[in-house]
C-alpha cells in the first residue's frame, strides 16, 4: 500500500509540475512587465528543477510517470488562446496564472489527502509543489 500510494502521489506531482511548466512557457511570450516575465521564469526554473526531483523519485520505482491529462491541456490550451486573443495584457496572464495555480493546489491537496499511505518524501514533494504554485499565486497578483 505504501509503495502504490507513494507512485500515484508521485506520478500526480509530475503530471502537475508538467502542467505548471508548460503553462508557464505558453504565456511567456505575451508578458509585457519584465518583472512579471522575470517571476514566470523564475518559477518555471524551480518547476523544472522539481520535475528533475520527481523523475529521480520515481525512478526509484521504474516508474515513467505521467504527463497531464490531454483534455485537461487542451482545455487549458483553448481557455489561454481565447483570452488572450481578446486582451494580451499582463492582467489577463496573471488571472489565468492564478486560475491555474488555484486548480493545482486543490488538486495536488486532494491527492495528498488520498495517498495517505504515501512515504513521507512523496508528500514533502506534494508540499513543495503546492507551496510553490501558493507562492506564483501571491507574486502575481500585483498584474490582477
Amino acid at each position: 500500500m505504501i509503495e502504490q500510494d507513494t507512485i500515484r502521489l508521485l506520478r500526480e506531482c509530475d503530471a502537475g509540475v508538467k502542467m505548471g511548466i508548460d503553462s508557464i512557457e505558453e504565456v511567456l511570450d505575451d508578458v509585457q512587465s519584465e518583472l512579471f516575465k522575470q517571476i514566470l521564469t523564475d518559477s518555471c526554473k524551480e518547476h523544472k528543477q522539481l520535475s528533475t526531483e520527481i523523475a529521480n523519485e520515481l525512478h526509484r520505482f521504474c516508474d515513467e510517470g505521467k504527463n497531464p491529462n490531454p483534455i485537461a491541456k487542451g482545455m487549458s490550451w483553448i481557455k489561454t488562446n481565447m483570452k488572450l486573443g481578446m486582451d494580451d495584457s499582463d492582467k489577463t496572464v496573471a488571472c489565468l496564472m492564478t486560475d491555474g495555480c488555484n486548480m493545482g493546489v486543490k488538486s495536488l491537496s486532494m491527492y495528498l489527502n488520498q495517498y495517505k499511505a504515501a512515504e513521507e518524501k512523496a508528500k514533502d514533494i506534494a508540499k513543495k509543489l503546492i507551496a510553490m504554485e501558493e507562492k506564483l499565486a501571491v507574486d502575481i497578483r500585483q498584474f490582477l
